[in-house]
């Protein structure tokens, strides 16, 4: 009888240990997934204009001067894309004046990187108003506007997010995409850029892809 006991005894424990391993050999090929995952979003691999993530391609729109430019302007070098709309309360003036600040924090380097501004409020932004808009900010930053429906096609290419809120009257706001969108010299997706920390060390990060 105890030969019997301890045979089922040895039994019953490793029972356990076969069924807590089994979550952890998932919760593991989990991971790895994730970061397989996590590395086809942040490190694209662009083809044909389009980024392998989905994020970024083609677009058409006018900049604060009234000229077509297309994503062809931007090719060559990595630049910043912001969406965001001149009537924008906080987000949008406080991100761009982030930037501003990367850039001259990048000495100069800055001139190698370009900037774009895409507003989802073509409504109500303008070339005009965009180029007075951005008179308060480093000149080296585009902005871009044109037809609702070229705007709307810009959003969606990015992936990005905007949608009409309706206010008091006539008035309305924009929610949108708060993102700071890091695309290299193909236009492909590197990844969101932390704005939210000291210039000098989004500086730094950005200049060693220059």
């Amino acid at each position: 009888m105890m030969r019997g006991q301890t045979r089922s005894t040895r039994e019953d424990l490793m029972r356990p240990s076969r069924r807590v391993l089994l979550p952890i050999a998932a919760f593991v090929a989990g991971l790895v997934a994730l970061s397989a995952a996590a590395v086809i979003t942040l490190v694209p691999q662009a083809r044909q204009g389009v980024a392998a993530s989905g994020i970024g391609g083609p677009f058409t729109l006018v900049n604060q001067d009234g000229q077509t430019v297309t994503e062809r302007d931007f090719a060559g070098t990595p630049y910043l894309a912001f969406f965001g709309f001149t009537h924008c309360p906080d987000i949008c003036p406080t991100t761009l004046q982030q930037i501003s600040d990367v850039l001259a924090a990048m000495g100069p380097k800055a001139d190698r990187l370009k900037v774009a501004f895409v507003t989802v409020d073509p409504e109500r932004d303008r070339p005009d108003t965009l180029k007075t808009y951005l008179s308060s900010f480093d000149p080296r930053i585009v902005g871009l506007t044109g037809s609702p429906e070229r705007v709307a096609a810009a959003v969606k290419t990015f992936r990005a997010y905007a949608k009409k809120v309706p206010g008091q009257g006539n008035d309305y706001t924009m929610e949108h995409t708060a993102l700071v969108y890091l695309m290299d010299a193909q236009n492909g997706f590197v990844g969101a850029v932390n704005i939210n920390r000291p210039a000098q060390e989004t500086a730094a990060e950005l200049g060693k892809r220059l």
